[in-house]
């Protein structure tokens, strides 16, 4: 058996044969889709309506306060040492969070380890730079049932 050598024209032949197939598949669609659509917009979806506003009315959405206030702090036994403290000093005492999380100028603090996980929660006050913690929260990682918060941040304290 002979073999020639294809030229430039039959690769050329060959390159357009294997095309034709998916430019007119294409082609097709663009020509249904341009086919489709009238006014622009779809049917099915209602317009948002927005409720009238009335002057004096308060929005629902609490906006976030860029002014420190004086949260109130939880007072209960086995949390001193954690309500108060701000974040370097909870890293202290508790190493590395799991979850740093910022919400508005909210800050939650997760701490895990074997026994629980611990929930602190930071806000600003009128007398810090930083947040600091102002609640405290405390649960088994297995099922989420609550468990005593004393217990919980003596077992996470780092000795």
């Amino acid at each position: 058996m002979i073999q020639t050598r294809p030229t430039p024209t039959t690769l050329r032949l060959v390159s357009v044969r294997r095309l034709k197939g998916p430019l007119a598949a294409s082609a097709l669609a663009l020509l249904l889709a341009a086919c489709g659509g009238g006014g622009g917009t779809v049917s099915s979806t209602p317009t948002p309506s927005r409720a009238p506003h009335r002057p004096g009315k308060l929005s629902d959405v609490r906006q976030p306060s860029h002014v420190a206030r004086a949260p109130t702090l939880q007072a209960i036994p086995g949390v001193a040492g954690v309500i108060g403290a701000d974040r370097t000093q909870l890293v202290r005492a508790f190493g590395e969070p799991r979850l740093d999380v910022w919400e508005g100028d909210a800050r939650k603090l997760q701490f895990t380890g074997t026994a629980c996980l611990l929930d602190v929660y930071l806000y600003p006050t009128t007398g810090s730079k930083e947040p600091v913690a102002t609640y405290v929260d405390a649960r088994r990682a297995s099922d989420g049932q609550d468990v005593d918060r004393a217990a919980c941040i003596a077992a996470l304290r780092k000795p």
